[in-house]
């Protein structure tokens, strides 16, 4: 469905389009389900929190998402490829290939962040 705003609806159809993929995705699946396995219940409802606080500035999300990140073992350049790529389709098909900036924006910050955190440089 594709949104004219980024709203609180908007945010959560974004976030489950792009867990859906995740969790179809032969690189990233393995990671996500290796750590999520039997709580994505909980899991979702963080990521709706987080999302609506950063593109709307709004909500109650707490958290250190760095912390939780490096956290993971495993982690290699091409999950960061495919991240972005599979958020950038779910950010488009939401939001419009204009207005999904605001999002990508976010998300290529977050990835540069995680990036340093791992390898010591921004690798895409």
């Amino acid at each position: 469905m594709l949104y004219n705003a980024i709203t609180e609806a908007s945010i959560r159809e974004l976030v489950d389009s792009f867990y859906a993929r995740v969790r179809e995705d032969a690189v990233l699946s393995p990671v996500f389900e290796r750590m999520l396995t039997g709580k994505w219940h909980t899991h979702m409802p963080r990521m709706y929190a987080f999302w609506t606080k950063v593109l709307l500035g709004t909500g109650e999300f707490q958290g250190n998402v760095f912390s939780k990140h490096m956290a993971l073992e495993g982690i290699e350049r091409e999950h960061f490829i495919r991240w972005l790529a599979l958020f950038r389709t779910a950010a488009v098909e939401v939001f419009g290939i204009h207005d999904a900036d605001a999002a990508m924006e976010i998300a290529d910050r977050i990835a540069t962040s995680l990036q340093l955190g791992y390898f010591g440089e921004r690798v895409i």
